[in-house]
């Protein structure tokens, strides 16, 4: 293998994809195999007072609440989610059933006689409603999560403050659509329940079942497939999913698989948290921002999922990359009677740098500075504190990425043409955000609670095999682990195997989510080809592990939200440039401008392929995916109704990359995979507000929202 680790090699599951010959959950049979289909809720909120299954043929089984273990509780991070609804349902689609059997359109017919009758309960819609209500759907006060995180003296800061300026900032619903609809496997035999399937995290799944099933851990194993992409929404989801297919091949002792539609997949599994987020600055007489508070209300929907750590990393991210040395910072996760909110590329990062880099570009228009300048004069630089009082001890290089990111776009030039240009009725605009992402997961998670391995087995033939429960889904994990072994062994990367994950075979290396694999499981994978190296002997079979090992110096205290929340940090700089249609108020995007510090690259077309493709998700999230929730039920419910950008919407991206090596990852990488998100849609934004010479607060920015603004000033 060629000693430049950032050379591009052509991906291990590229021709497989391409030709049509990677199976998928959907093209995976075995003998005698079952189908199931989902009875949901057609309610927000109710009590099921009665169900009346019609007679059903041979071979066909109904499986609901009475086929569970009691309590009928999963576990993802709380216990409060019924596999199947138990005596009340808390939003529209929520489980109650499943009809299995051999032939879908009987399924479907067997369905279709179900009765359900309901007792309504007024539904819990806004988040307005969530904070105010009597009747919880969850504990006493409605909230999945309440924090508070506090830096500095806050009150202090409020008496000597020479300038005030406050901010409401909206985001949307997004949802994932990712190629390959949700789907499970399940095989139940000689008391051992075997999962196959489309996922992202074989352990949480495993995990999930073994707490449900009181199984011993043995009984449960876990198979990934090959995966259509994930971007967050098959983290927790798949672990319901599981439970159910894995009670229904328990009943019918047969395999079972759940294969979702498109429509049943965008309607009722996870989305990006909607959020609600109010800043007020404090800054001193040179506006510098000397102090900020700042309240987060994200609807995590009706069950808990993951709303208690996307919260932590939106709270972590407020202050943005600013050096704000006072702070206070509250957040709540709020339930509400609606589809579940869940795990999405960025993690809760997207929503507070949106608010945060629009709310900086205001205060610089409020009180006449150069919005740039103002925010330069602002920046975070080695030394300074995080939000939570951790300390960002590498060299931070944003006014070098600024300074590439103005000459590559011709910022400035631009900036002072488009003026003149909508003088003569061109509406152009050019914005420019300043973003990080910190890498893995927030706190001590990677210490306290992933705890990661991971395994080389050596072989005879002098193969390598890599043994971890990360998995392919696009994104090029498979390519990119075993480059990593290959350099480090200077060994042909032909040498090199490595195989979707099953967890009779593989040790727990953590999920594939939180732009982790690279960073934490890829070092890992280092350290133990480095041991291997030194070890190896030929005709010699030979298993070296690696075990997660938390950074000297760094500290976190998860009890009061302090301290080093990540161990690294990816920067990043984005430039839009639009040009609005001064008639129907549609934007167009002529280019994207992008510098990026992820450290090493390990692979420079992987990461071009992140670059472009988390810009593009995140021009989505700002402009077009609009998903409205009326009375329970998202209206845009089907791949016709739901827009995401197709090929004829993606600008031209140029990209540049900076490396500031961080010593914890593997050749000096860093997280990179949700940070190409985090930036495009406050930039986005800033475009559209220069071209049109208006304030943006909410996202995504309608054609009709802007007519509205400008038509009535709000």
């Amino acid at each position: 293998m060629g000693r430049d680790i950032a050379l591009s090699i052509r991906r291990d599951d590229a021709i497989a994809k391409i030709s049509g010959e990677a199976k998928y959950t959907c093209d995976v049979k075995f003998e005698n195999m079952l189908y199931g289909k989902t009875l949901r809720s057609k309610i927000a909120r109710g009590k099921i007072k009665s169900i009346k299954y019609p007679s059903l043929p041979e071979g066909y089984y109904i499986v609901d609440k009475d086929d569970v273990p009691k309590p009928n509780k999963l576990k993802i991070l709380k216990s409060d989610m019924s596999v199947f609804a138990q005596d009340v349902v808390n939003y529209v689609g929520e489980p109650i059933a499943l009809v299995v059997g051999e032939d879908k359109e009987i399924i479907d017919n067997i369905l279709s006689k179900i009765e359900v009758e309901y007792e309504n309960i007024q539904p819990i819609l806004t988040l307005e409603e969530g904070l105010n209500t009597k009747e919880p759907i969850y504990g006493d006060n409605n909230l999945f999560a309440d924090y508070v995180v506090e830096k500095g003296d806050i009150n202090e800061v409020k008496n000597r403050a020479s300038y005030v300026y406050e901010g409401e900032y909206e985001t949307g619903y997004q949802e994932q659509f990712y190629l390959e609809t949700q789907g499970i496997i399940a095989d139940f035999k000689d008391g051992k329940i075997t999962i196959y399937g489309s996922m992202q995290c074989p352990y949480y799944i495993k995990n999930a079942l073994l707490d449900f099933f009181k199984a011993d851990s043995d009984k449960i194993r876990v198979v990934q497939l090959t995966t259509g992409g994930g971007f967050g929404g098959k983290e927790d989801y798949p672990s319901l999913i599981a439970a159910q297919a894995a009670a229904a091949s328990i009943k019918c002792k047969r395999p079972v698989k759940i294969v979702y539609d498109r429509d049943e997949d965008i309607e009722f599994t996870t989305k990006r948290h909607p959020s609600k987020i109010k800043l007020k600055s404090y800054l001193d007489d040179n506006f510098k921002v000397i102090g900020m508070e700042a309240d987060i209300i994200l609807d995590g929907g009706a069950y808990a999922s993951l709303s208690e750590v996307v919260l932590q990393r939106a709270m972590f991210a407020i202050s943005g990359v600013y050096n704000i040395e006072n702070l206070y910072v509250k957040g709540r996760a709020v339930a509400t009677n609606k589809a579940i909110s869940g795990a999405f590329r960025g993690f809760g990062a997207p929503q507070a740098f949106f608010a945060i880099e629009i709310h900086m570009e205001h205060i610089a228009k409020k009180f006449n500075l150069n919005p740039l300048d103002f925010k330069i004069n602002n920046l975070i630089k080695r030394g300074d504190k995080s939000s939570t009082g951790g300390t960002f001890r590498d060299e931070i290089k944003l006014k070098e990425m600024i300074k590439r990111a103005e000459i590559m776009s011709s910022y400035n030039e631009k900036k002072s043409r488009f003026k003149e240009e909508r003088k003569e009725g061109k509406l152009k605009g050019i914005g420019m955000s300043l973003f990080f992402h910190g890498g893995g997961f927030t706190g001590s998670g990677e210490r306290d609670h992933i705890k990661a391995k991971v395994k080389l087995l050596k072989k005879i033939d002098e193969t390598v095999e890599i043994l971890i429960s990360n998995v392919e889904m696009g994104q090029g994990a498979m390519t990119t682990s075993r480059k990593i072994v290959a350099y480090t062994l200077n060994i042909p990367i032909e040498k090199v195997i490595f195989e979707n994950p099953d967890t009779d075979r593989v040790p727990d290396s953590g999920p594939t989510v939180a732009s982790r694999t690279t960073v934490v499981v890829g070092e890992l994978l280092r350290e133990a080809a480095e041991e291997l190296k030194n070890r190896w002997n030929e005709n010699e079979t030979l298993i070296v592990e690696a075990d997660y090992k938390y950074p000297e110096g760094y500290e976190w205290d998860g009890d009061k939200f302090k301290g080093d929340a990540y161990t690294s940090y990816s920067f990043g700089v984005n430039v839009v440039e639009v040009e609005v249609d001064s008639i129907t108020y549609e934007s167009t995007i002529k280019n994207v401008y992008a510098v990026y510090d992820i450290g090493q690259a390990i692979d420079e077309r992987i990461v071009k392929g992140q670059i472009d493709g988390g810009i593009v998700q995140g021009l989505g999230y700002a402009g077009i995916e609009v998903m409205e929730n009326k009375e329970g039920r998202f209206l845009q419910r089907t791949s016709s109704d739901y827009i995401i950008p197709t090929s004829k919407d993606v600008p031209y991206i140029y990209s540049e990359l900076l490396c500031e090596p961080f010593k914890y990852g593997p050749y000096g990488a860093k997280a990179l995979g949700e940070l190409t998100f985090v930036g495009s849609p406050p930039a986005y934004a800033l475009s559209v507000e220069d071209a049109l010479g208006l304030e943006i607060s909410n996202i995504p920015v309608r054609p009709e929202n802007i007519l509205e603004v400008l038509r009535h000033g709000k």
